[in-house]
């Protein structure tokens, strides 16, 4: 007998050796081979799946929509999931809901065409992956606990301050009721101040909480700018307490980002404490942290923070960004770190960048394109 009679079988052999799930489909999305960890990951025996509809191993509303699927393809040529890896749900025989990567291609030469799919159960990638997301949300959040715990003076001031104007004002009113002959424009005008510091207090502590709760990601479309302008009070406060001058140099008609601005700005915090304590040898007027926005050459959103202090320290340049890496004697070395993780997960990028005195970050973010997932 011809060795080419016996190819089928050899290639069947060769599908049942592959660790992936492979299924073979004709154009009508009938399952022609459904290799042996294919039947182990979906428990199907081939000789039971063979000529069924594929769509019997999806889950609504796909399994609706796969015939068109194909039917759109081969009139159109325009690919859905064919030659394009993705992640998608898959159902076993019992019923049970799976996810799987999912790779799809067309058989070259079969007429009338054929289709092939390699499967991988990633069950376990994606409780890994969900698990790193969790204890990167709690590391993010301790850590900006502690940034705020590090700013304890300069949000107490921050604080004090209406504080301090409601109680002068509380006062005056009571001095002026005290006279028999109170000028009641000028008690209704205290009050009017009382009740402004109040609100000034409550909107002081809603930046904090928005700051420091623990909260699920979510990104929203705005502006940078007013990123910076919303921390605005903080970081001013803080600077002041240290004897720094805070400049902030924003580039106008900048498009958007999509961002969560609580993480966002926690790195701006970030990078901002470590400007202002980087200046402590400096002389008291020559002590500057500057914030700058713009564009950068391949229109990404640009904002960097600079200061006029010595710079890094050239033995740790190299693991600057490294967990645990300090020079702060009550540092903990995971702001940078996590600052890092956070710009990266934003499709962003953060680094150091040595340009004459003092120490630059740069941090870059794409521009917002459509809506925000």
């Amino acid at each position: 007998m011809p060795a080419s009679s016996h190819f089928p079988h050899e290639l069947q052999g060769l599908l049942d050796a592959a660790v992936d799930a492979v299924i073979i489909i004709d154009h009508q999305g009938r399952i022609e081979t459904f290799n042996r960890a294919a039947e182990q990951l979906f428990g199907f025996n081939q000789a039971e799946i063979q000529g069924q509809n594929v769509s019997r191993l999806m889950p609504p509303p796909h399994s609706a929509q796969h015939d068109d699927y194909i039917t759109r393809y081969l009139e159109t040529g325009v690919a859905h999931i064919i030659g394009i890896g993705r992640e998608v749900d898959a159902v076993r025989r019992d019923g049970t809901t799976f996810p799987v990567s999912l790779a799809v291609g067309q058989v070259s030469g079969a007429q009338p065409p054929r289709f092939v799919g390699f499967l991988k159960d990633i069950t376990e990638e994606r409780r890994i992956r969900e698990e790193t997301r969790r204890t990167q949300d709690r590391l993010t959040h301790v850590a900006r606990l502690a940034t705020m715990g590090e700013m304890a003076a300069g949000i107490a001031h921050e604080l004090n301050q209406p504080l301090a104007a409601i109680t002068n004002y509380a006062q005056a009113c009571e001095r002026l009721l005290g006279h028999p002959d109170a000028d009641t424009e000028e008690i209704r005008g205290a009050l009017h101040e009382i009740a402004a510091q109040a609100l000034r207090a409550g909107e002081i502590i809603r930046r904090l909480r928005s700051l420091v709760r623990k909260q699920e990601t979510a990104r929203v479309r705005m502006q940078v700018n007013t990123l910076i302008e919303e921390l605005g009070s903080l970081t001013t406060t803080d600077a002041q307490l240290h004897d720094v001058r805070l400049l902030f140099e924003p580039a106008s008609d900048l498009p958007d980002v999509c961002v969560d601005p609580v993480q966002i700005q926690q790195v701006l915090l970030n990078l901002v404490r470590n400007a202002i304590e980087a200046l402590a040898e400096v002389p008291a007027g020559q002590r500057a942290v500057c914030l700058r926005t713009g564009l950068s050459p391949h229109g990404d959103l640009e904002i960097s923070v600079s200061d006029t202090g010595p710079g890094v320290d050239p033995q740790i340049l190299g693991k600057l960004f490294d967990p645990f890496c300090t020079t702060k004697p009550t540092g903990t070395g995971l702001g940078l770190a996590i600052s890092r993780s956070i710009v990266d997960a934003h499709k962003g990028t953060l680094r150091y960048d040595p340009e004459g005195h003092g120490a630059r970050f740069v941090m870059r973010l794409p521009q917002a394109t459509g809506g925000c997932s």
